[in-house]
């Protein structure tokens, strides 16, 4: 890893892809269905090696696909900055953590992504990178466009909320590496259960999180019909 021209931010990129995909109700995790022959996950790492920003990538998968993502995508599509392919957790911030531990304490930003985001633009990795460097926190998000209502467990409504003031947080989500790390530390310790992404562990150190605009593109493969959406847009990408 080079502090020069070719690694400006000394940044590692966590791509989380540990998950079993229940909702997709496939045979295979989501991520490692195809679009276009080539895995939703091979599609996402491409983009951070091609990101000037990314020094290195640590990918976090299922333990039993640990072999097939090094040998069927690291080696398959050539993807020189993955430093580290190693198994998950139970949830999603035991999985980031386990990636952050792996990638060592070498870097100044780390990227956290999931790895069913194929539709994340290189440049947009570098702007988020740059921001942060300035900023030391930043998540892409997009601006709410429906209206959102709070209901009770009966399922009245009870409050529409201004979605003016609402956005949906996206990923990348960038940040210092040791703010992170102590956060996804405490998070452990301390018992912070289920958090839905990094931004929150971090918000709950005192830490300002800054929103960045991202794209409604960049969707997050889930369900079925999130991977016919994808498909579609991967026949213009």
């Amino acid at each position: 890893m080079s502090e020069g021209e070719g690694c400006p931010y000394r940044a590692v990129a966590i791509i989380p892809a540990a998950g079993q995909g229940k909702r997709m109700g496939a045979e295979r995790p989501k991520q490692f269905l195809e679009l276009k022959g080539k895995s939703i996950l091979a599609v996402t790492l491409e983009a951070f090696e091609r990101a000037k920003g990314i020094c290195g990538i640590v990918v976090v998968v299922p333990a039993q696909e640990v072999a097939f993502c090094e040998e069927q995508i690291v080696k398959r599509f050539g993807l020189s900055k993955v430093v580290a392919v190693v198994p998950g957790g139970k949830r999603r911030q035991d999985s980031v953590r386990i990636g952050l531990e792996a990638a060592g304490s070498d870097y100044g930003l780390v990227a956290v992504h999931d790895g069913v985001r194929p539709f994340v633009n290189p440049e947009f990795i570098d702007k988020l990178l740059s921001e942060a460097a300035i900023k030391g926190a930043v998540v892409a998000a997009v601006p709410a466009t429906d209206t959102v209502k709070g209901v009770d467990q009966a399922g009245h409504i009870t409050k529409t909320y201004d979605r003016q003031k609402l956005w949906l947080a996206q990923t990348p989500q960038v940040f210092p590496y040791e703010v992170l790390l102590k956060a996804h530390q405490r998070a452990l310790r301390e018992g912070w259960d289920e958090a839905t992404d990094d931004a929150f562990l971090v918000e709950q150190m005192g830490v300002n999180v800054t929103l960045i605009e991202g794209s409604p593109l960049n969707i997050k493969v889930t369900t079925p019909s999130d991977l016919i959406l994808a498909r579609a847009i991967m026949e213009n990408w």
